[in-house]
């Protein structure tokens, strides 16, 4: 192929040079520069080279120019016709993201970009590729990622926001000598929880575990208005265990009422849990949610990091090990709140 040869003379060069200072379209000051570094006899490969891109797009580029003139810099694209990715069909795909396949007819349970496409052609009457889908789920924030499975709850659903309301209503409405917490247990196991992490191609990464679970378990309680966690650690997830959280409330929170935020796990409300309620005299009130609503208790979200940050995935030889670890995160957790609520305050 024969090299093409483009000469400027001043006025264009001029115009060429003003339309590169000015535009904010990155592809089009590149494209003036190429024409620019072309005029002046630069070899197509250094061109490339210096502007990171391949010599034959810069024999297109200088091509174009040679047979329309300044014309051939712009970008023609918009006169492809309407915009298909425009904000009704976004809003349209961000509600059909939400739902199922299953719901308009399909028996996969699980969104394609095909299948995306095909529903919204029926819906909007836009057509697009599953190339363009895969950019406007781009533009849309949407991602490809895990259910999370969860157990419905089996209470109707007046009944539960109702529940859900008064504990609001209380919670909002506390006097000054109280305080409120969402409470609940967890449990560290030795053998590590295997999670999603970095690894070079052609790598996998080990975790090495030791065979034999050993287990641990901690009951905590986290202020709903600093977020400091108090927690207290037991071999057994029982009635002793919430006992001595309870007791430990009462500790931490000397003369003010403590209003308990807690799921219906069995050893919440045992005789022994109840005794312990009494005996500390009106000092900790609890108040229930509904059956299977952990999203409705925040401390929940503490304990995914604590599993993110300590024990997915950890090497620990032993329990004590990973319980100093467990203790050392909550620990400096605890730190960074307070120094949080000291500067809000």
């Amino acid at each position: 192929m024969a090299r093409i040869v483009i000469r400027l003379d001043q006025i264009v060069k001029r115009q060429v040079r003003r339309i590169k200072s000015k535009t904010r379209d990155k592809g089009l000051a590149l494209r003036c520069q190429i024409v620019l570094l072309a005029a002046k006899g630069r070899r197509r490969a250094d061109i490339a080279e210096a502007l990171g891109c391949s010599v034959s797009w810069v024999n297109r580029v200088v091509a174009r120019f040679r047979d329309e003139g300044v014309p051939g810099l712009f970008d023609r694209r918009e006169d492809n016709g309407d915009v298909k990715l425009d904000e009704e069909f976004l809003a349209r795909l961000y509600d059909l993201v939400d739902g199922s396949p299953r719901d308009h007819g399909f028996p996969r349970p699980t969104w394609t970009r095909e299948l995306l496409a095909r529903v919204m052609f029926r819906l909007t009457g836009v057509k697009v590729h599953p190339a363009t889908m895969s950019r406007a789920l781009a533009l849309i924030g949407a991602r490809l990622g895990r259910p999370k499975p969860v157990v419905g709850c089996p209470w109707a659903e007046r009944r539960k926001n109702r529940r859900l309301a008064e504990i609001r209503r209380t919670l909002d409405g506390l006097p000054a000598d109280a305080v409120a917490v969402y409470l609940d247990e967890v449990d560290i196991h030795l053998n590590p929880k295997i999670g999603l992490d970095w690894m070079n191609r052609g790598k996998q990464k080990t975790v090495v575990t030791p065979g034999n679970n050993v287990k641990r378990y901690l009951c905590g309680a986290l202020d709903a208005a600093t977020g400091v966690l108090a927690w207290v650690r037991g071999e057994r997830k029982n009635s002793l265990l919430f006992a001595r959280m309870l007791h430990k409330l009462a500790e931490v929170y000397p003369g003010r009422v403590v209003h308990v935020v807690l799921d219906n796990f069995k050893i919440h409300d045992s005789k022994a849990s109840r005794s312990a309620v009494e005996s500390l005299a009106g000092r900790i009130v609890l108040h229930f949610l509904p059956p299977y609503c952990p999203d409705h208790n925040k401390i929940e979200r503490t304990w995914l990091d604590l599993h993110a940050n300590v024990t997915r995935n950890h090497q620990c030889r032993d329990i004590e090990q990973l319980m100093r670890e467990v203790a050392n995160y909550l620990n400096g957790r605890n730190s960074r709140k307070r120094a949080e609520a000291r500067r809000a305050a």
